[in-house]
């Protein structure tokens, strides 16, 4: 089973992948919600983590070159961290970074925390892109520091055109962030991915979203 087949079996049995009715920021009905919030226990943290840092391994070994991640506050910094802590039990230890929501006046001052990273090529690390703003913020803070970042690493990627229920963009939010930036977008899994899991699983209670998932990715994916 491949990494991300893996990733979407282990968000089921987490329920931080859920089956249903569940209407989305842009006011769609969505019969899927990914909420990596949920991912709140050592062990469960420990496994995502392995998934990040084994698609960043499988990234450069295809030529793909990193020296430090960076997690955006909030749910951005356990995420860097943990894959970073992962990454040096797989013989690459590689140093991050995350920032304050608010600069702070005294001590070091500023708003990056951990790593310097002037000169250093750097990963976003995030758990999904909504609407590009948290990678955007992101992009202004690491150029400002000197710092050049090479991609941006999600969890899921729900290749979900922009927009909303009935004004539906051209291109989704990952490529949207491509085409503004000129960089790539890696993720554990996307909506193919579980397109593909649904159609090997033979859950009865799975098999009956199959058609509304397809039904969804034909009106709003890309």
């Amino acid at each position: 089973m491949s990494v991300a087949q893996q990733f979407i079996q282990f968000a089921l049995q987490q329920n931080v992948l859920r089956f249903g009715a569940f209407k989305t920021k842009a006011g769609r009905l969505s019969p899927y919600f990914f909420n990596a919030g949920l991912f709140y226990d050592g062990a469960s943290l420990n496994q995502l983590a392995n998934s990040y840092a084994d698609v960043l391994l499988a990234k450069r070994a295809a030529g793909f070159e990193f020296d430090a991640l960076f997690g955006p506050a909030y749910k951005g910094i356990t995420l860097a961290a943990a894959t970073a802590m992962v990454l040096s039990q797989k013989g690459a230890n590689v140093p991050y970074a995350y920032n304050r929501k608010e600069a702070k006046d005294h001590g070091e001052g500023g708003t990056l925390v951990g790593a310097p990273l002037a000169g250093q090529r750097v990963v976003i690390v995030d758990d999904v892109i909504s609407a590009g703003t948290s990678v955007r913020e992101s992009m202004d803070m690491l150029r400002a520091a000197g710092a050049t970042p090479v991609a941006v690493l999600i969890a899921l990627d729900r290749m979900e055109k922009s927009g909303t229920a009935d004004n539906v963009g051209e291109h989704s939010a990952v490529q949207n962030v491509e085409k503004e930036y000129g960089l790539p977008v890696f993720s554990i899994a996307n909506l193919a991915d579980l397109m593909v899991y649904l159609d090997g699983n033979d859950s009865t209670e799975l098999m009956e979203y199959r058609p509304q998932v397809a039904a969804y990715r034909a009106k709003y994916g890309v």
